[in-house]
């Protein structure tokens, strides 16, 4: 940067509305972007704005603790915006109970193989036992997996990074995988992205259609709640 713009930058930096300011408007650049690709799911808007954000601040020599100063305001709203999700699931809620087993199968068999498999797949690559351990919260929603991993010895900080990469690739890749196995139920296909790939998930399955949203909210949520009660007592057993 110019000595004269790296000025007003500093000068801008110490108001704490910067980072909600930037943040909105990567975001909204990235959803244009988006939008302008017919909504391809390789141009996912949150991999785009994450980018935008992580450039403009490495450029910037601004640190995170600066920028979340503002940020944190959209961090907050993250709450109520989960709990409105009960909205469109309310209305999905003949279809819900009309495929309840079903549903509590596929909650458990892919709660356990999300955990397990990136546990299994991280020993077989050498990783160390915290790694292992920051691994296997992956598909929870971040305030929910950090607290699992610290809770099971891994690395919070490490587990946070890990949950926003599973949920872009989960985004990004789901739609493929979903066709190659020729799935069409959008039931299915939002119950699996919300179990696999949490919030980011459940944000592209609202893209595609209500059902798929409504059931990926569903599928978070039990998500979350299962993998903190179930995780630490196998990994008890397993040691």
């Amino acid at each position: 940067m110019t000595p004269q713009l790296n000025e007003i930058w500093v000068y801008l930096s110490a108001s704490p509305l910067l980072g909600l300011t930037v943040t909105l408007l990567a975001y909204q650049a990235a959803f244009w972007l988006y939008r302008r690709s017919g909504m391809n799911p390789l141009a996912n808007p949150v991999l785009i704005a994450v980018t935008i954000l992580v450039l403009l601040l490495t450029l910037t020599a601004t640190s995170y603790e600066t920028y979340f100063a503002g940020a944190q305001f959209v961090h907050f709203l993250l709450g109520p915006a989960t709990v409105a999700l009960a909205i469109p699931l309310y209305t999905q809620f003949r279809r819900v109970r009309s495929m309840l087993l079903p549903v509590l199968a596929g909650l458990v068999a892919g709660s356990l193989t999300a955990a397990l498999s990136a546990i299994a797949i991280a020993r077989l690559f050498g990783a160390s036992l915290p790694t292992q351990l920051s691994l296997a919260p992956k598909s929870v929603t971040t305030p929910i997996a950090m607290g699992i991993a610290e809770r099971i010895g891994g690395i919070p900080s490490l587990t946070a990074v890990l949950v926003i990469v599973t949920g872009i690739l989960g985004a990004v890749g789901a739609r493929y995988i979903f066709d190659a196995m020729k799935l069409r139920d959008p039931a299915i296909r939002g119950f699996a992205i919300g179990v696999a790939s949490h919030g980011i998930g459940t944000a592209r399955a609202f893209q595609v259609s209500e059902q798929a949203g409504a059931f990926a909210a569903l599928a978070m949520g039990l998500n979350g709640a299962l993998t903190a009660l179930l995780l630490p007592l196998v990994l008890g057993w397993m040691r």
